[in-house]
């Protein structure tokens, strides 16, 4: 077991959770960068899999985390990476709410809150972008990115509809030879 590999997770997923202000998946940048680029834990390809597998499976967006510490060090690399991302914004979590209270009749507090949601709306974005190079989109993968955006965009129905039809659509393109 790599101790230095696992208190060197420990801290950079600790800081990235500690300012993933509107949750993990708008970290996404930071995240790939510790882990593809400055770390070298994984490789584009590997984060690019690790992400996808992260959101399609049910539970928390936290779970990008855990994986990623399963595949650098097994199951304590797990462990360390789920609990260095939960532990810490548990107790700021709690801290914050209690401050909350206290200055919800500030005026500069209501304008930082008002400031907030263009601030997530553009870290959003970010991963988005970070997610789509890490995974090297080709045509057909940008087909699907276009048409999935287009269809949430006029249509408001369960996710799980499309994520079958990608699925089935990338195992065809795949027969045929195109992906």
């Amino acid at each position: 077991m790599n101790w230095d590999v696992l208190l060197s997770m420990a801290e950079n997923f600790a800081k990235v959770a500690l300012v993933s202000v509107g949750g993990i998946s708008i970290m996404i940048p930071e995240i790939h960068r510790q882990v593809v680029e400055v770390n070298v834990w994984m490789n584009n390809a590997q984060f690019a899999s690790a992400f996808a597998l992260s959101q399609v499976a049910p539970g928390p967006n936290i779970l990008l985390m855990s994986l990623v510490g399963w595949r650098v060090a097994g199951w304590a690399g797990m462990l360390v990476a789920t609990a260095a991302t939960i532990i810490p914004t548990s107790m700021l979590s709690v801290l914050a709410n209690r401050l909350e209270n206290q200055l919800t009749h500030a005026k500069w507090y209501s304008v930082a809150r008002k400031s907030l949601p263009p601030l997530v709306v553009g870290l959003i974005f970010s991963s988005a972008i970070v997610t789509a190079k890490a995974t090297e989109l080709e045509t057909f993968g940008l087909i699907i990115v276009a048409c999935v955006a287009a269809y949430f965009y006029f249509f408001k129905t369960n996710p799980l509809i499309l994520i079958l039809v990608s699925i089935v659509a990338g195992i065809v393109a795949g027969q045929f030879g195109v992906i």
